[in-house]
């Protein structure tokens, strides 16, 4: 409530300027040209405008929620206003575009952009104009989202994000409606490979339809007595079947290009669930876990390799097992110096294993057991009962079998006095070995067991590609994987899913824009430390300890200000 009292309209303003300053940025670089590319809702609304008043949007939103709760004439006037002031940088970039060549400054700012997407193809006054008018009306907008009934706004806002998602991915929705049902059906909903924009309200309402009448159930529902907790009702397990079934399934939905992406997804989810296991169960920071990928790969590389560099010949499902045992062995390694070390010093420690590793795999050293820099060729593919699993519809059950036994081991160990011994240990080490657990033994089969996944994902990685090459190992596997688990949630199992999704499925899906990649990845970091710190599913327990390291926050401050 101090801080609702505090915020005036001055802020509103600052609000405004800041909203615009990010729409100039990402106009500036190219990034609303690029995306402008891609239709969203057919004739309305395209990517680059998406991102172009997001901004505007979610700060108005801010500003309207800063207002007191009794005044909804002060939220509507803080939208009204950031959406405005956010208008004038955008106004000033195009009004300079379209007086004098900026290109030889921003290179990225092209007449298309300045006379088509900034001033809507109108003249430099009237396209200005439109410009305030529409940033002002998504800064209405927005506030009178904030000022909808809780048990309204959810809803809306959950079918507002699965409507843009839907419109987002509308090329790949629309390829595989005419893939099932024909191109009349496909025509029904997009045009252009954007969603119509009939087909979006109607989307929009039927899905708040949807998600009203679930909250509604959900509310209604009695309490679940304490004694009935750990039984698990017949709907649970026919849910459960049917999830299993559609996943079994999902190859003959998705597609060959589809299945490919599913399958990169896949083997990230097998890494996250291994290094959630070190990082978010066990609480050891390990920059180095790519090491324990390569090793996984390059043992199946060599075992089963026709070419020049294969040892054993055998082949995968007896590479396999032996891979995860290799990459078991070099987490023990790695565990036993590094025992006595914590936080900055371990991440230190792992990192330079890793980069150690991938330098020999690069060495003449070991060019005739690793082949350098020319990698090991001529893997071959999976064999399932004489059928070479070649497709990426095929290699998609492998990967998913790995996915289930990851999963289950995640889950049989979450559950058991070692997982937590994992969580005591990660909480406070010097109180959990005053209790009696052995940090020795905890820590290495933390690192034992999460590289040995690790190593399970390389030897898939493998045979996939038939061939491996130093380069596929960098340090930039490692910080992927942890961006997903911090992403997802640290130590939350479903939050590892979500994380690769985010974070390697969609830009495998938006390759078009991948010049963009790296700056979007680390803003939706920044984003998510701001925001949601604990995770897009989170732990229920990191969940509750960020809650009472914020209450504990607030309780300070309160007693400096008194």
């Amino acid at each position: 409530m101090e801080e609702n009292r505090t915020f005036t309209l001055k802020n509103a303003i600052n609000y405004g300027l800041l909203a615009g300053l990010i729409s100039f940025f990402i106009s500036t670089i190219g990034m609303v040209e690029l995306f402008h590319k891609r239709q969203m809702v057919y004739g309305v609304l395209s990517m680059g405008q998406f991102f172009l008043f997001l901004p505007p949007a979610y700060l108005s939103y801010l500003a309207a929620t800063k207002a007191p709760a009794e005044k909804k004439s002060t939220s509507l006037l803080y939208g009204a206003v950031t959406g405005f002031f956010a208008s004038l940088p955008v106004i000033a970039l195009q009004l300079l575009g379209s007086s004098f060549n900026l290109r030889q400054y921003l290179v990225n700012v092209s007449p298309k952009l300045i006379n088509e997407i900034l001033a809507f193809g109108q003249p430099a006054a009237a396209g200005a104009g439109l410009m305030i008018v529409a940033m002002t009306l998504v800064g209405l907008a927005a506030a009178v989202f904030h000022l909808i009934p809780a048990n309204h706004q959810t809803p809306l806002g959950q079918a507002l994000l699965w409507t843009a998602i839907t419109a987002t991915f509308s090329e790949i929705i629309n390829d595989r409606l005419r893939a099932f049902f024909g191109t009349g059906v496909a025509r029904l909903f997009f045009k252009s490979k954007a969603l119509l924009p009939s087909m979006a309200v109607i989307l929009l309402i039927v899905l708040g339809g949807i998600f009203y009448w679930n909250n509604q159930k959900k509310s209604q529902m009695p309490e679940t007595p304490v004694q009935k907790l750990g039984k698990k009702s017949t709907n649970y397990y026919i849910k459960q079947g049917v999830f299993i079934l559609f996943l079994l399934v999902l190859p003959l939905l998705l597609g060959t290009y589809l299945s490919e992406v599913a399958t990169t997804i896949g083997l990230y989810i097998i890494m996250g669930l291994g290094l959630n296991i070190v990082v978010g169960f066990a609480g050891l920071l390990d920059l180095g876990y790519v090491a324990f990928f390569a090793i996984g790969a390059y043992t199946m590389g060599i075992m089963t390799s026709t070419g020049a560099h294969g040892m054993v010949h055998t082949n995968f499902w007896v590479a396999l097992p032996v891979s995860m045992l290799a990459a078991m062995l070099a987490g023990i390694i790695l565990g036993t110096p590094v025992l006595r070390l914590r936080g900055d010093y371990l991440a230190i420690v792992t990192l330079g294993f890793g980069e150690i590793i991938r330098v020999l795999a690069n060495s003449d050293m070991l060019k005739p057991l690793m082949g350098g820099a020319q990698g090991i060729l001529n893997i071959p593919r999976p064999q399932f009962f004489g059928t070479t699993l070649s497709k990426p519809e095929q290699i998609y059950y492998i990967v998913l079998a790995g996915i289930m036994l990851a999963w289950f081991l995640s889950v049989r160990l979450q559950n058991s006095r070692l997982g937590r011994q994992w969580m005591a240990m990660r909480e406070d080490e010097d109180v959990a070995e005053a209790m009696g657990i052995n940090l020795i033994s905890t820590k290495l089969l933390a690192f034992a067991i999460g590289a040995s996944l690790s190593g399970l994902a390389g030897a898939i990685f493998a045979a996939k590609l038939t061939s491996i090459f130093p380069h596929s190992f960098n340090l930039l596997i490692s910080i992927n994987i942890l961006s997903l688990i911090i992403v997802g949630g640290m130590g939350s199992l479903p939050g590892v899913v979500v994380g690769a999704i985010a974070l390697v499925g969609l830009p495998e899906l938006l390759r078009e824009f991948a010049e963009y990649r790296m700056l979007m990845y680390g803003a939706l970091l920044i984003a998510m430390m701001l925001l949601k710190p604990e995770g897009l599913w989170p732990s229920s327990i990191i969940e509750r300890e960020l809650e009472e390291d914020e209450d504990e926050l607030v309780n300070e401050v309160s007693e400096v200000a008194s």
